[in-house]
Formats: C-alpha cells, sequence, structure tokens
C-alpha cells in the first residue's frame, strides 16, 4: 500500500517502471508527475517554478520522452486495479487543443470552427460503474493537415482506416489486446454519437468485451418497423427506474423517472455500401426515457 496523501510516493508507484531510455528521465517523471498531481487544475507555470519550471520544459523537449513511455507504466498500474473489478467502463471521447493564441508555435493543424491551429487527442479512461477513476488505458495525439480541410464530401469514398473516426475502431482493438491482462474483468467500452459507426459495430471482440454507444443514426432494420427508432419504440417495456438530476443555477435538483426498453435489433448496412452485399449486424437496443 502507499500513502494516497503522498504526491511523490504515489507517482514512484505509478511511473517508476516507466521506460523511456534514461533512468534520469524516469526520475525527472516521477518528480514531475507528484508536484503536478498537488494542483490538476493549473498550468506548469502556476504549478512549477524557477529550475523546477525549465526542468519540465526541457524533460517534454527531449526526443526520447513519448506519450507510450510517459503512460506505459501508469496503464500497468491501471490493469492491476482493473483486476480487482468485476465490470470495468472504458470511457473514450475526442479533446480538441485550440493553441491559436501560440503563434510561435509549430506542428499544430486546423481545427473546428473558428479554432485554426490545435491538434486533437482521443483517450479512453478506466472507470468503475459506481464513477470511481481507474487510470488511463490509452492515447492517441494528431493533427489535420491544410489539404483535408474542406473535403468533408469524399469521406464516403475513404476506408474506415482512412478516416479520422478509425479512432474508435482502433480503441476497440486496444481495449481487446488489453483484456488479456485483466481475463476475470468485464470490460465494456463507451463512446458517444461520434462512435455509431456500422465498422465498429461488426468488429471481432473477445470474449468479456462489450461496446456500449450512444445511437446517433436511424439505422435501418431487418425489421418489420424498417427504422431503429419506431423498432426499439415499439418493443415491450421492461421496467422503469430513478435518475437524479443535479441543479444547475436556477434549475433545482430532481429526480427522473425513466421508462426503460431493450430488444435485440438487426441493423442493416448503410445504403451507399450496398453493393458490396455487407451482412447486417446484430446487437441490443436499449431505450431510456
Amino acid at each position: 500500500m502507499t500513502d494516497a496523501s503522498d504526491p511523490d510516493d504515489w507517482a514512484s508507484v505509478e511511473f517508476g517502471a516507466a521506460q523511456l531510455g534514461d533512468a534520469r528521465l524516469t526520475q525527472r517523471l516521477i518528480a514531475l508527475a507528484g508536484r503536478l498531481s498537488g494542483a490538476p487544475q493549473c498550468s506548469f507555470p502556476q504549478s512549477l517554478k524557477g529550475a523546477d519550471l525549465k526542468a519540465a520544459y526541457r524533460f517534454f523537449d527531449n526526443p526520447k520522452v513519448d506519450p507510450d513511455g510517459v503512460l506505459g507504466s501508469h496503464i500497468g498500474r491501471t490493469l492491476e486495479r482493473m483486476r480487482d473489478a468485476s465490470v470495468v467502463l472504458a470511457v473514450q471521447d475526442t479533446t480538441e487543443f485550440n493553441l491559436t493564441h501560440l503563434h510561435a508555435t509549430e506542428g499544430l493543424g486546423h481545427c473546428a470552427g473558428h479554432n485554426l491551429r490545435g491538434f486533437m487527442m482521443h483517450s479512453m479512461l478506466a472507470v468503475t460503474p459506481e464513477g470511481l477513476p481507474l487510470g488511463v488505458l490509452g492515447m492517441k495525439t494528431w493533427t489535420r493537415t491544410p489539404e483535408e480541410r474542406g473535403k468533408g464530401e469524399l469521406r464516403r469514398r475513404r476506408t474506415i482506416r482512412e478516416k479520422e473516426s478509425a479512432k474508435w475502431l482502433e480503441g476497440l482493438e486496444h481495449l481487446s489486446a488489453l483484456k488479456a491482462h485483466c481475463p476475470q474483468t468485464h470490460c465494456i467500452g463507451v463512446c458517444d454519437r461520434e462512435g455509431d459507426i456500422y465498422d465498429v459495430f461488426r468488429a471481432d471482440r473477445p470474449a468479456g468485451v462489450d461496446w456500449l454507444v450512444r445511437a446517433s443514426w436511424n439505422r435501418r432494420v431487418a425489421h418489420p418497423q424498417k427504422y431503429l427508432w419506431e423498432t426499439i419504440v415499439a418493443a415491450p417495456v421492461l421496467g422503469f427506474t430513478e435518475l437524479k438530476i443535479p441543479g444547475s443555477g436556477s434549475t433545482i435538483a430532481r429526480t427522473a423517472r425513466l421508462t426503460l426498453r431493450c430488444a435485440p435489433v438487426s441493423l442493416r448496412p448503410p445504403r451507399y455500401r450496398r453493393p458490396r452485399r455487407l451482412p447486417n449486424v446484430e446487437v441490443f437496443a436499449i431505450h431510456a426515457i
């Protein structure tokens, strides 16, 4: 056991096995993690002063330091914590970093809307169903090149591996590979509407890995109602539950009553890919209103 109140002790446990090619770099990572964990909401200049701040910039400027090397040890510790849980949610999402105001920064790409310069990060976080964070499981960063801007109409001609949405498929593959390290844990990948992708639904998954997606498209289905929304609404009510909704501003806290439906559904492939004779995909649709 470690003393959670001691940042340096915690950092040593989490990052002590980092493989950065130099033991001094590993010690620097441990020291940085310990100091930054004391004020995670602050910027580097706010958390670090003088020589410590310069050392941090040198550390991240070192070509031996990369995301895999920094996160490898921590991911190992996360997997150890996952072995003690019967169910773990592997939550994925994408964050856009808008650095347009940093005019001298090189290597940035275009972002959404008026965010002209920055980069993207797709991460996977392990949490228990009760909401206890267990740690990071993976992270991918990239930039959008200027040549890709304005070519959204060409997306349908490209394969999933050629699109930015490949991140969801890669995330599922990454989770499936990590499953071998915690064979007794039921892992559930969770993503928002952006992950509602036919290729991800039909991807292979090992036993003990499931995929929960918030539906975005009223997909065609092999059922009398022909479309997903109508099909699930026609399913019988299975039960009810209550959800506490916190207050915000002038809105008072309340308890909502949810009506629950769940039914097996056979999704048809997208229309624009019909000539390829792709198969239907069998899934469960869950409806809460």
